[in-house]
């Protein structure tokens, strides 16, 4: 079989010799200007073309190709290996051959061995081979853990200092077979430390410098590997490790060391922020969609702690914190996108899900006031409003803001129809005409941008529910309501008829059933005899206009980017 980088050689080769024909048939053509080219004109050409010798290549083994079964295959045999060693031992205590010592070091050397088979067949099939050092990395870890935390054979430091041993050997075998899997199990037997020795979790201080230790130790290697899963692992178990052993041990105490907790999870965020960046700095591989959704669950999680943690202690500092990360991660992803002159669809991914995790939660809810939150709705809506008209949103990239703006206006648009818990917001009885102001004006935009037609009628149905609960929170008189919500609906249909807007028009008969429901249920119940005729007045015209009114209206919408279409429409 040929090698890639032979096949490479050949067709430069190639490319070369075709070159230099072209040169020399553009030659021709100047010296012997409209003559046709012989064969031994040809021929001469190609002769005087120099041909490079193939270069002497030293034949080795082919790789083959992974199969799936053989690798289940191969993990079997490891998994097999792995349970005849632990039968082995199992049964050298129950005959009492074996004791502790020579059981932890019995599994040891069986697992030196493994490593030494996979070393040596490496020539023969690296992959396949590759399968029996993760098993002899595996015994090493359980050997390590066995001898301090069952038999006591080793003392807190030789323990540590076996798990360290082991996990260098891995990340050595992880560059000499160009296996990721070697890493994994580094990450994995390093983290897991100090959830197993106790010695670990005499202090945050110490569990601290051990974390950041491997971490430097894992993104360094990650970096240089060229391998983004490795650090991610690595920012995974570190984050989970060090609040399992906070919320177990030091966090109910009368005096938790909440200081050394908040830098540590602090100094941990910055070291793989600026891992990611510096791998797409140095490895020129920017962040792609798929490992921006990859670096997503650690960055939340990151946040959730780190948020947990400031809120209970430092909870006045916790929202100006959080927004502070947020810009902090913006930054970051600048600094990449200037150094590949564009956008780039995966930084903009992760940035933009991150900060609109924490504009809604660390800046809505947590940061402003209660009383200016339905204030902050409006002004959100109008943020999207001018955001939309600005620029072409792409989905993946600003679509999570954009969300979360939506979001806060929706909230907020409830509330003030709703008119709940408004008592203390300054101008609360205004707040619904407000938002019904910008609805109206966001569907006159959305019709002259041509914005589709359910988007439209989402905006002025919520113009006209907004309307019509800004005439029930400003006004205390039945009939005053009624007459309000009769004049929005024949002006609705007045400025349908003029715009040739059907979709306008049909929205005014929401405002016509709510009016016939209220004075039919609520004026007529209870009230004077002059009030009900008042009421019923007031129904019956702007029911006889607004039919009057529909009928002109045409039949579909002619122009929806504004202007009169009457003239050319059929008129029912």
């Amino acid at each position: 079989m040929i090698g890639q980088e032979e096949v490479t050689e050949k067709l430069a080769a190639i490319e070369q010799r075709l070159l230099r024909l072209e040169e020399r048939l553009d030659r021709l053509d100047a010296e012997c200007p409209g003559q046709e080219r012989t064969a031994d004109a040809m021929a001469f050409s190609f002769e005087e073309i120099p041909i490079r010798p193939a270069p002497v290549r030293r034949w080795t083994a082919p790789a083959p190709k992974p199969f799936p079964v053989t690798e289940l295959l191969g993990w079997g045999g490891v998994a097999a290996l792995v349970l005849a060693a632990a039968y082995l031992v199992k049964l050298g205590i129950d005959l009492g051959w074996l004791t502790p010592a020579r059981q932890v070091l019995l599994a040891a050397l069986g697992g030196i061995l493994l490593i030494g088979t996979g070393v040596a067949l490496r020539r023969v099939d690296r992959r396949y081979a590759s399968l029996l050092p993760a098993g002899g990395i595996a015994i090493l870890f359980l050997a390590s853990y066995g001898a301090h935390l069952y038999y006591r054979l080793i003392p807190f430091g030789g323990a540590l200092a076996a798990v360290i041993v082991t996990c260098l050997v891995s990340l050595w075998l992880c560059h000499y077979f160009q296996s990721e899997l070697y890493a994994f199990f580094a990450v994995a037997g390093s983290y897991s430390a100090p959830l197993l020795l106790d010695g670990l979790r005499t202090g945050v201080g110490e569990l601290a410098l051990y974390y950041l230790t491997w971490s430097l130790l894992f993104c360094a290697f990650g970096v240089w590997f060229g391998r983004r899963g490795i650090y991610l692992m690595a920012a995974y178990l570190s984050l989970i490790g060090f609040d399992v052993v906070w919320y177990t041990q030091w966090r109910s105490q009368p005096q938790p060391p909440w200081v050394a907790a908040l830098v540590f999870q602090s100094l941990q965020g910055m070291l793989f922020a600026i891992c990611t960046t510096l791998f797409s700095l140095i490895r020129k591989v920017p962040l792609d969609r798929s490992a921006a959704w990859a670096h997503l669950p650690p960055l939340l999680l990151f946040y959730v702690l780190e948020y947990a943690l400031l809120n209970r202690y430092l909870p006045a500092w916790a929202p100006w914190i959080a927004l502070l990360s947020a810009a902090v991660i913006a930054g970051l992803y600048w600094l990449v996108r200037n150094e590949f002159d564009g956008p780039l669809p995966g930084g903009q991914l992760l940035v933009s899900v991150y900060a609109a995790v924490v504009l809604f939660h660390a800046g809505y809810l947590e940061a402003l006031p209660d009383e200016w939150q339905p204030w902050a709705g409006l002004v959100a809506g109008i943020v999207m409003v001018v955001w939309l008209m600005s620029q072409r949103i792409d989905p993946f990239a600003q679509g999570a803001i954009l969300a979360a703006l939506g979001l806060i206006f929706v909230i907020n648009l409830m509330r003030a129809t709703l008119a709940f818990n408004l008592d203390q917001v300054a101008g609360g009885d205004w707040l619904a005409l407000a938002y019904a102001l910008e609805l109206y004006v966001g569907y006159a935009l959305a019709r002259r941008g041509g914005v589709q037609r359910l988007a439209r009628g989402a905006l002025v149905y919520g113009g006209h529910l907004s309307a019509m609960a800004a005439a029930v929170n400003l006004f205390d008189s039945r009939l005053t309501v009624s007459c309000c919500w009769a004049i929005l609906a024949v002006a609705c249909l007045g400025l349908a008829l003029r715009l040739g807007d059907r979709l306008l028009a049909q929205s005014s008969l929401l405002v016509f059933a709510f009016s016939g429901i209220k004075v039919l249920i609520y004026d007529l119940a209870g009230a004077a005899p002059l009030v009900r005729i008042g009421s019923l007045v007031v129904l019956g015209i702007s029911l006889y206009v607004g039919g009057w009114l529909y009928r002109k209206i045409p039949a579909e919408d002619v122009d929806s980017h504004g202007g009169n279409g009457c003239n050319s429409a059929t008129i029912r």
